[in-house]
């Protein structure tokens, strides 16, 4: 089957070996997989002479069952999330607590991004905000939105703060009400929002110099409130502003409880529903009621949709041009079989690349 791997810090498809169905997993035809430009640039940059497949967030149907997999229809679309198990291929071999039903009116391009949502959620609990208060989010890229929509939808009072005016714009049009594009203009949100108190949690979704985004974030946040981590942030700050608020200091790791646990996600044992309220698994059925009900919108950060074998022009996209390309997924010909491919393009700007 066709794949998009890395090797040598290049990106392309490759032929790769086509899983083979086993118990308790069921055999997935992928439809839609979208693009973690954060992970898998790092990934890429690392350039490992060995080839490795990149992604990890996809969406498809139900092909194959194998044995304990009965209650998965075949036919049934499902999102799937989590490495090696969901990548950017043809085919994914998945078992049951990495991958959620599509409802009906829930587009499969959408529900590929589950593997972003998982994590946009989990990062949200992890600061477990309470009503009414106030969280400042660093980095208005896709993950950013996704947080900053979902923390909205908790009910609290968000800031978006990102130096592309593009990025805050696009938090504006999804309804988030406090954006800013510079620290004076935070500032500001928070002494009109908080009486100057601070934010109560301050999440940094963002790369660059971490260790400066970290240190604006401890000044931000209130006494005794949370700075949280996402991704691939160095934690580098000052001690004496973490010390001298008592402030928390927090990561966030992927998609909630259960990943990189092989009894959880391989093995497919449960944690006991009264212990673990929120597993990875319930964090991505979670991110799709939301899309379902109308309480966050994926749409329109897909900025592009690229047939798969245009991989390279869509990971080149990101590398050049950041601000017109905020998300991308990779269509796959289950996708498209009897009907012509509509690859989507927003890139407006003139002498954009294409």
């Amino acid at each position: 089957m066709k794949a998009v791997i890395s090797q040598e810090g290049q990106i392309r498809m490759s032929d790769v070996l086509t899983p083979v169905i086993e118990d308790g997993f069921v055999l997935v035809q992928t439809e839609y997989s979208a693009i973690s430009p954060g992970t898998e640039m790092m990934m890429n940059g690392l350039q490992r002479t060995q080839q490795i497949v990149l992604g990890y967030s996809a969406a498809g149907v139900i092909r194959t069952r194998g044995k304990g997999m009965e209650h998965w229809p075949e036919g049934l679309r499902v999102a799937c999330y989590g490495g090696p198990y969901a990548k950017h291929a043809e085919w994914l071999l998945m078992p049951q607590h990495l991958m959620v039903p599509i409802p009906d009116h829930v587009s499969s391009e959408e529900a590929s991004t589950v593997g972003l949502g998982a994590i946009a959620v989990h990062a949200v609990r992890q600061v477990a905000p309470q009503f009414g208060e106030t969280l400042v989010l660093i980095g208005a890229g896709i993950l950013g939105q996704l947080i900053a929509q979902i923390a909205k939808a908790a009910g609290c009072r968000v800031i978006v703060y990102d130096l592309l005016a593009e990025r805050c714009e696009m938090a504006e049009r999804l309804g988030i009400r406090h954006i800013a594009t510079s620290p004076e203009k935070v500032k500001e949100h928070l002494t009109n929002l908080t009486e100057n108190m601070g934010a109560d949690a301050v999440i940094v979704c963002a790369g660059g110099k971490t260790g400066d985004l970290i240190d604006q974030a401890l000044e931000w946040v209130r006494d005794r409130g949370k700075v949280l981590l996402v991704g691939d942030v160095k934690p580098d700050f000052s001690r004496d502003l973490m010390f001298g608020k008592e402030a928390q200091v927090l990561i966030s790791r992927a998609g909630g409880p259960g990943r990189y646990d092989p009894i959880y996600e391989r093995k497919g044992v449960d944690y006991p529903y009264g212990y673990v309220r929120w597993t990875e698994g319930r964090n991505m059925a979670e991110y799709i009621r939301l899309i379902s009900e109308g309480d966050i919108q994926v749409k329109p950060l897909i900025s592009a949709i690229f047939p798969v074998e245009r991989c390279e022009e869509a990971f080149r996209r990101y590398a050049e041009d950041p601000v017109d390309l905020l998300g991308a997924v990779l269509a796959y010909p289950a996708a498209v079989s009897g009907t012509e491919l509509k690859v989507k393009e927003q890139l407006t700007k003139e002498g954009g690349s294409r």
